[in-house]
């Protein structure tokens, strides 16, 4: 059997109705997983869920609605999840926000602390509402979507690292004290992928032409390249990793 089977796996993933998080649930679904495709807007889910279901030709993709910011829709999204498809063996937090682009000097505060509640708080939550199941049956994996923002510096997106850098530190502190419960955390560290959530930046052609001229392989990623990373985590492929970060990010932070 495939290192990377996931058949009989139970997984939610946030923010899955496109980008980064679509194509998790997809290939995660071509590998047997059943899965929870969750954002904002329901008919997007239904979407993209009916889609997945297609492509695989069964029914593994399982629509929820759900606003990341709201503390009791985060608490609906593990009990309506654990009601389709059972209780989860493998969370996936990629859902993230990032409202502003520009000096922390100009960012006003209610944005701040917009993306410290998304992109910090709701992972928090989530992960705190997965545990117990995970616990009690000695076995899960956690994977939370960060960022090279995480160990760079920028001028322009300052509190957009400083939460990514948090999501690193959420996985060690799982895997340290739940390792012994063969709970397993990680993150993964995209580069610049070619998402809507990160137009902004591979639209601009000046920022496009830094990040080119810093990566070795000389484009910017795609969204099936971070879902094969998230695959092999979750699959016992990755049973031996915990409380790493992984980035894929085609050699941008190595020159």
């Amino acid at each position: 059997m495939s290192l990377f089977n996931l058949k009989n796996k139970s997984i939610l993933i946030t923010g899955s109705s496109r980008g980064i998080g679509k194509s998790i649930a997809e290939h995660c679904a071509l590998h047997g997983a059943k899965v929870i495709i969750s954002s904002r807007k329901i008919d997007k889910c239904i979407e993209t869920a009916d889609e997945i279901n297609a492509k695989v030709g069964s029914e593994l993709a399982y629509p929820i609605e759900c606003n990341i910011s709201n503390e009791n829709q985060l608490k609906r999204l593990i009990d309506e999840s654990k009601e389709k498809i059972g209780a989860i063996n493998v969370l996936i937090c990629n859902a993230a926000t990032n409202p502003f682009m520009g000096s922390m000097l100009d960012m006003p505060i209610e944005k701040f602390d917009k993306v410290m509640n998304n992109n910090i708080r709701s992972n928090q939550i989530l992960c705190n509402y997965a545990l117990p199941d995970m616990i009690e049956k000695k076995d899960g994996c956690v994977i939370i979507i960060s960022s090279i923002a995480a160990i760079k510096g920028s001028p322009i997106l300052g509190a957009y690292n400083i939460s990514k850098a948090a999501d690193v530190m959420i996985v060690k502190n799982i895997a340290t004290e739940f390792g012994h419960q063969n709970i397993r955390a990680n993150t993964i560290a995209p580069g610049l992928i070619k998402t809507d959530f990160a137009k902004a930046l591979w639209e601009n052609p000046e920022i496009l032409k830094s990040v080119l001229s810093s990566t070795p392989m000389q484009r910017i990623g795609i969204p099936d390249e971070i879902a094969g990373v998230a695959v092999m985590l979750a699959s016992e492929a990755g049973n031996y990793i915990n409380g790493q970060t992984i980035v894929v990010d085609g050699g941008t932070t190595i020159s």
